[in-house]
């Protein structure tokens, strides 16, 4: 006998409480560890690429073609698949290929280039008068980059930052049925999987949820930079 729209979706006798608790640190784990990483090293890349890409000499340009290839290939590689090629790295350097931790260097490596690139893009749309008079009152070149490029662009930063959570939220997602665990493992290995709707449901609201708070954060800081 079919079941019909409330006792498919809204079975919530299907929900084991600490599973779902369980579930749902899993994906923050995933999400915030990856993104300490990505925040990080995207940082740096982006601020490189923007060093390099102001650069007039053939090295630079050379050295600026290379991290940026390397950059754009991964940055363009479907996660999914990057989840799946990583997978023997993956099981050397952790020890298996299952569960949070598993997810990670996939994780990393896919939103860093991303984030990389939107760094870059941040450290671009600062004024060029800005930094010209820095050089006027003889700032050195670490001091027009601690004291001009990054608070300058620190709103922008700030949005891509939330911008890149988001996508890593939704990638942590990904690699749930694939044996990454967290919400989405939980929604396709045992919801889809054994037919039990509402627990496919509550981890679809549940994930949605952390993207609107994060996305409310992240506003709200930037809102604050911009009024300094």
């Amino acid at each position: 006998m079919n079941k019909g729209f409330v006792e498919t979706y809204f079975d919530f006798t299907q929900i084991d409480p600490q599973t779902f608790l369980d579930m749902t640190v899993e994906t923050l784990y995933m999400t915030i560890i990856s993104m300490l990483f990505v925040i990080i090293l995207g940082f740096l890349l982006g601020l490189l690429l923007y060093l390099l890409g102001r650069r007039t000499s053939t090295l630079a340009k050379v050295i600026y073609s290379i991290v940026s290839l390397f950059s754009n290939i991964f940055r363009s590689i479907p996660f999914i698949i990057l989840l799946l090629l990583l997978m023997p790295f993956t099981r050397q350097i952790i020890g298996t290929s299952i569960g949070a931790e598993s997810a990670l260097p996939a994780l990393i490596i896919s939103a860093t280039p991303f984030f990389a690139r939107l760094a870059e893009t941040s450290f671009r749309e600062v004024d060029s008068g800005v930094l010209e008079a820095a050089d006027a009152m003889g700032a050195t070149p670490f001091e027009k980059i601690r004291k001009v490029l990054i608070p300058e662009s620190l709103p922008s930063i700030i949005a891509n930052i939330t911008l890149t959570t988001i996508s890593m939220i939704g990638f942590t997602a990904m690699a749930g049925p694939i044996g990454g665990g967290g919400l989405g493992g939980w929604a396709y290995q045992v919801g889809y999987a054994r037919n039990q709707q509402t627990i496919v449901l509550v981890a679809t609201v549940t994930i949605l949820v952390i993207v609107f708070i994060v996305q409310f954060i992240g506003d709200q800081l930037v809102k604050r930079l911009d009024k300094r």
